[in-house]
C-alpha cells in the first residue's frame, strides 16, 4: 500500500473533525432549545457527549499538528484513528444486534451487513492507511526535523 501524503492526512482529519465538532455543537444547541424532554436527554448523556467531543478534538488537534509539522501529532492522530476504528466496529455491531433483537420477521442480513459495510469499510481503510503512513520511517524523520 502506498503511503498517503502528510498534507492529505492533515487536511482530511482537520476538516472532518472540525465538521464533526461543528455538527455536534449544532445538535446539542438544537436539543437544548427544543424542550424539556430534550434537555433531560442531554443531561443524561453529558459524559458520553463530553468523551465524544474530546475524541473529535484529539483528531482536530492531531490534524492541525500534522499540518504544522509537530512531532506529537503522529501519536495523537494515530490514537484518534485507533479509537475511531473501535467506535465504528462497536457501532456497526450494535446496529446489527438491535436489528436482530427488534425485528419481528426474517432479517435480510445481506442488506444489513452491506449497509454497515458501506459506512464502516471506507472509514476503516482510511484509518488503517493513515496509521501505516504515520508509522513509516519517512514520516518519523519528517516530523522529527532530521
Amino acid at each position: 500500500m502506498e503511503p498517503l501524503s502528510l498534507s492529505f492526512i492533515g487536511w482530511f482529519f482537520t476538516l472532518i473533525c472540525g465538521a464533526g465538532l461543528i455538527v455536534g455543537c449544532w445538535v446539542i444547541l438544537s436539543l437544548h432549545r427544543a424542550g424539556e424532554l430534550e434537555r433531560r436527554f442531554l443531561g443524561a448523556n453529558v459524559l458520553n457527549d463530553t468523551i465524544l467531543f474530546g475524541i473529535w478534538i484529539l483528531g482536530f488537534a492531531g490534524g492541525i499538528g500534522l499540518l504544522v509539522g509537530k512531532p506529537w501529532s503522529r501519536f495523537v492522530l494515530e490514537f484518534f484513528c485507533w479509537v475511531l476504528i473501535v467506535l465504528v466496529l462497536l457501532s456497526g455491531g450494535t446496529r446489527l444486534y438491535q436489528l436482530k433483537r427488534q425485528s419481528e420477521g426474517p432479517v435480510n442480513w445481506f442488506t444489513a451487513l452491506g449497509g454497515v459495510a458501506l459506512v464502516a469499510v471506507p472509514i476503516l481503510l482510511l484509518c488503517a492507511a493513515a496509521i501505516i503512513t504515520l508509522r513509516s520511517p519517512a514520516v518519523q524523520r519528517a516530523l522529527s526535523g532530521s
